[in-house]
């Protein structure tokens, strides 16, 4: 199990953490003519191998990386505008079938989806997991709604301000979630709503509203899931 849990976290820093958005406009635009996109894969063997921590593991590393980068490269070929949402969604459960085969092939079994073992990487799994890979998955989910008038020149707001503040109500409702506090999670969501649906009010942009509004239920339910997860999972470690 314990395995799955290193893989995937390698998976999760190597696609979301590590990678800067330069790399991915340049595999966009260039795709297999792209060093990144050999970079990137090369970044995925290097850390799977020191998350697993184990040299007979490198044969496996190395293959990992070689299918990572092969997935990476169909998602780029074939992906257009109006399909790039699917393709995310295709190319993030391709990676984990992989992480399951690979981890499957090295233990010679399946992993163990009652999260049996070590409460570290389970939590640290799952925070890093709350983080900006949460913040890229709701953003592909939402695309589909996205007012015209969401990037206004001519607003004078934080840059990305939205971002992290939707970064820290998940580690907090996380937070709420595992240590019982179930009663600060509405608390939370009573508290972001006055300062921001009343900004919302005032622009009368109903579709900017409920685009934000599905954010933000989003970003909540994601947490909320994640912890009650992670809570049941370390009952059993």
């Amino acid at each position: 199990m314990i395995i799955f849990i290193k893989l995937l976290l390698a998976h999760i820093i190597g696609d979301f953490i590590v990678q800067p958005d330069a790399w991915v406009a340049d595999k966009e635009k260039k795709i297999h003519r792209s060093m990144y996109l050999y970079l990137h894969t090369l970044l995925h063997a290097v850390l799977a191998y020191v998350l697993v921590g184990e040299k007979a593991f490198a044969a496996y590393a190395l293959l990992l990386a070689f299918l990572h980068g092969g997935i990476d490269f169909l998602k780029l070929r074939f992906q257009r505008k109006e399909n790039k949402r699917r393709w995310f969604i295709a190319d993030q459960w391709l990676h984990v079938l992989v992480i399951i085969g690979i981890t499957f092939g090295y233990n010679g079994e399946l992993p163990d989806f009652s999260f049996a073992d070590d409460q570290f990487w389970i939590l640290v799994t799952a925070l890093i997991f709350l983080t900006k890979p949460t913040s890229i998955i709701i953003k592909n989910i939402i695309s589909i709604w996205t007012p015209e008038n969401k990037w206004d020149k001519n607003d004078d707001s934080l840059q990305n301000a939205g971002n992290y503040i939707g970064i820290l109500e998940r580690l907090f409702v996380f937070y709420f979630v595992t240590s019982g506090h179930l009663e600060a999670v509405g608390f939370l969501l009573a508290a972001k709503s006055i300062f921001r649906f009343g900004d919302l009010k005032e622009a009368k942009d109903r579709k900017l509203t409920e685009y934000v509004l599905i954010g933000t239920l989003l970003s909540f339910g994601m947490a909320f899931l994640v912890g009650l997860l992670v809570q049941y999972g370390l009952l059993f470690c």
